[in-house]
């Protein structure tokens, strides 16, 4: 019975193989998405479909007094501050503990990153300074 089973799964990856090519994937996600409502509605037949968005291309934009108008700028500060502030709220701030424990590893690597170049800098400088010197 096992047997049987093992000699199925081949065939069902096979036939659930990726497509390979971008026109393969795109016709395999149009056959796997429901039709939308619309079209359930009315069946549009392919040159319908072309016409309406044809008609779609020659639309005028739209006039400038439909447009919605943009806040003044103090509203926009306001906004702006609003914002800052909830987004500080979401931060997860550290303990004193953790404060003081960072703060000591960060000084810790800085001296020794000043101490390896300034090490590096005198080096090279005597080396420079003997091979022209």
């Amino acid at each position: 019975m096992s047997d049987d089973r093992e000699q199925d799964q081949p065939e069902e990856r096979e036939s659930a193989a990726r497509p390979v090519t971008a026109a393969a994937r795109r016709e395999r996600r149009a056959s796997a998405r429901p039709a939308s409502r619309k079209d359930d509605a009315k069946k549009v037949s392919k040159s319908e479909e072309d016409e309406d968005a044809a008609s779609k291309k020659g639309r005028a934009t739209r006039a400038r007094d439909a447009q919605e108008k943009r806040p003044s700028l103090i509203s926009r500060g306001f906004r702006y501050i609003r914002e800052v502030v909830s987004e500080l709220r979401k931060v997860i701030w550290p303990t004193r503990k953790q404060l003081v424990t960072y703060t000591g590893v960060v000084l810790v690597f800085v001296t020794f990153m000043v101490a390896l170049v300034y090490g590096l800098d005198v080096g090279f400088g005597w080396a420079v300074f003997e091979l022209f010197g």
